[in-house]
């Protein structure tokens, strides 16, 4: 039995783009309880070094439509959206998941080997499809997923573990 490619992307990343929405939902409700600033939630990070939890937000995003756009042959979407308040944010994750929710699984199963090409600086680096999914995109998706996860517990926002992994 062959691995779904779609499968294993496009709808993980549906969920838990939509689990970060809820997530923050509820970092707006803290801000609001607590008398806070979203810029100041926006900004915060875990150390200095670190990026911050708007950084954090568009990285799930970004990682998740742009490896998704790649494999499918289309060009990464760019969202010129402006991210300095909560709604903004919520934008930027609904129009991530309406572009996944719009590609359909013929688009990308069968492109396990397919090479992508990905700009860095003035370098491009070629990768294949699945392994550039396993070994790099999912880590990556999940570490800035679960990084502004943890940036909202540090600050005692009330989200546990099932605000994170959702209802299945």
């Amino acid at each position: 039995m062959s691995t779904s490619l779609y499968q294993l992307s496009v709808p993980t990343f549906i969920k838990f783009l939509g689990n970060l929405s809820h997530i923050l939902d509820k970092a707006a409700a803290f801000a609001t309880e607590k008398k806070i600033e979203q810029s100041v939630l926006l900004e915060t990070r875990l150390y200095p070094n670190m990026f911050t939890f708007g950084r954090q937000l568009q990285r799930v995003a970004d990682h998740a439509t742009s490896y998704s756009a790649r494999l499918a042959g289309l060009p990464p979407p760019k969202f010129d959206l402006p991210l300095t308040t909560f709604a903004e944010y919520q934008a930027l994750i609904k129009a991530s998941i309406d572009f996944l929710s719009a590609l359909e699984a013929s688009q990308i199963d069968g492109q396990e080997t397919r090479e992508i090409s990905i700009p860095r600086g003035t370098e491009v680096r070629v990768v294949q499809g699945q392994p550039h999914l396993l070994n790099n995109i999912l880590p990556n998706f999940y570490f800035h997923l679960t990084t502004a996860y943890a940036i909202l517990r540090n600050i005692g926002v009330d989200v546990g573990k099932q605000d994170f992994l959702g209802r299945s």
